[in-house]
């Protein structure tokens, strides 16, 4: 049975982070389904009760989609999950910097003997690393 992984994140602004996560993942954002203007359309012509949402995939074709999906509660507490940038070492400091003028906070940078770092949150609070 082939499976393909969807990552998906609970959010109050699917539309900004997408765009912010499209920049950290170079991904690109996906537009809707011919026919309609955006997804929550899209979604109450399914018979969906017409949520925002909005997605962002690899333009290469080989990563997870990443869905962003609209809910009424902020996060609370620190996450269960993260996701880790692999971008290289010597590219750490400049991406953070980079991602930070997009809307990141950093949180720290950790160095030691086997690897280097970088903690940041999202516009949205949602901890990762660029590593």
């Amino acid at each position: 049975m082939e499976r393909h992984l969807q990552v998906a994140v609970d959010c109050s602004d699917p539309h900004r982070l997408a765009r912010f996560w499209a920049e950290v993942l170079g991904y690109v954002v996906q537009d809707p389904p011919e026919g309609h203007a955006d997804w929550a359309e899209f979604s109450r012509a399914e018979g969906g009760a017409g949520e925002a949402w909005c997605a962002v995939v690899d333009p290469h074709g080989s990563g997870p989609r990443v869905l962003f999906h609209s809910v009424p509660e902020p996060k609370s507490g620190k996450n269960r999950l993260h996701l880790d940038v692999r971008i290289g070492r010597q590219h750490v400091d400049t991406e953070a910097a980079r991602l930070v003028s997009l809307g990141a906070t950093h949180v720290r940078t950790v160095e030691d003997t086997q690897d280097y770092f970088a903690v940041l949150r999202d516009p949205e609070g949602n901890e990762f690393c660029l590593c």
